[in-house]
């Protein structure tokens, strides 16, 4: 009978690929140095092949190491959905929640979602990590985070997705700029050539290359490109250009600068999909449902109170 590695094992093997140092993985697992590398050692000795290359300098992964690495991350995670599933009560929306969002999405989206999410269920206690969408993605085929909230398109493998609400991207310039003042306004050249993107990593560059139909990656636009919405809109409000933002960033006052102006263009805005994601392993299915409804009827609740603010 084949010896089957353990999940402490495989804990080892992850801080190692991490740390790259005995000293400081023992020390992220909590444990002796020796003790570690004996689990180690052992973990090569049942799968017959050499993980690690160590010397008195570096530390170095095999690519059977790199492998196991891969492998380990998504046989923990799923490690971590079979303990909440057995150790849970089975009533949803209790507990802790590890939560992650995007920077284009979170400032605008969680202010309104959040005492809303406490209103409905107080039992839930949600921890919130903001970071790109990559490095959430893999913090959550690794366990750490229970969902994402994510802007589509993007490859999301196999994971769960729940399309929630479509946000148009919306022209923002300085008031007096000459192309605002047409009466219907289209993503010419001209105003490609202009835009100013966020810097590479962030989806929303992505989104706004892909509504293009020219390219507006020019010399002049990618030396000055932005760390985050906030930057972008003061570059616009200094002259530097015109951009392409979130509908629900115009609408949560970012620009709110009496010397900028935004409007959708013509004859429609492109659009990115707000969308929440989770492992296809997740022991939190119910959670995860319960989260988009809610989201999706904040989404749908806002909409309508523009357009009745249109309709006045």
């Amino acid at each position: 009978m084949v010896t089957l590695p353990s999940l402490k094992q495989l804990r080892y093997l992850l801080a190692l690929s991490e740390h790259l140092s005995f000293t400081r993985a023992a020390e992220a697992c909590f444990v002796t140095q020796s003790t570690l590398s004996a689990g180690l050692k052992e973990l090569e000795a049942q799968l017959g092949v050499r993980l690690v290359e160590r010397n008195r300098q570096t530390v170095l992964m095999t690519p059977a190491g790199l492998e196991a690495v891969r492998r380990a991350h998504s046989l923990l995670a799923a490690a971590q959905d079979l303990v909440e599933v057995v150790a849970g009560t089975g009533e949803a929306m209790t507990g802790l929640l590890h939560l992650g969002v995007i920077p284009t999405i979170a400032p605008f989206l969680l202010p309104a979602a959040l005492p809303e999410i406490r209103a409905r269920h107080p039992k839930l206690r949600l921890a919130l990590r903001e970071d790109l969408t990559p490095n959430l993605l893999s913090r959550l085929e690794r366990g750490e985070l229970d969902f994402a909230l994510i802007a589509l398109p993007y490859d999301t493998g196999r994971l769960l997705v729940e399309p929630l609400f479509d946000d148009e991207l919306w022209l923002v310039a300085r008031r007096e700029d000459p192309q605002l003042s047409a009466r219907e306004l289209r993503m010419s050249a001209t105003l490609a050539d202009r835009l100013l993107l966020l810097e590479e990593g962030h989806c929303l560059r992505d989104h706004v290359l892909a509504a293009c139909p020219h390219d507006p990656r020019g010399k002049r636009n990618e030396m000055v490109t932005a760390t985050s919405l906030l930057t972008l809109v003061q570059m616009i409000e200094s002259g530097l250009g015109v951009g392409l933002l979130p509908a629900m960033a115009v609408r949560a006052g970012l620009v709110a600068s009496p010397a900028l102006l935004a409007r959708p263009l013509t004859p429609a805005s492109p659009t990115r999909t707000v969308a929440i994601v989770a492992r296809a392993s997740s022991a939190r299915s119910a959670e995860f449902h319960a989260l988009a409804s809610l989201l999706r009827a904040l989404a749908d609740r806002a909409a309508m109170g523009i357009r009745l603010a249109a309709a006045d």
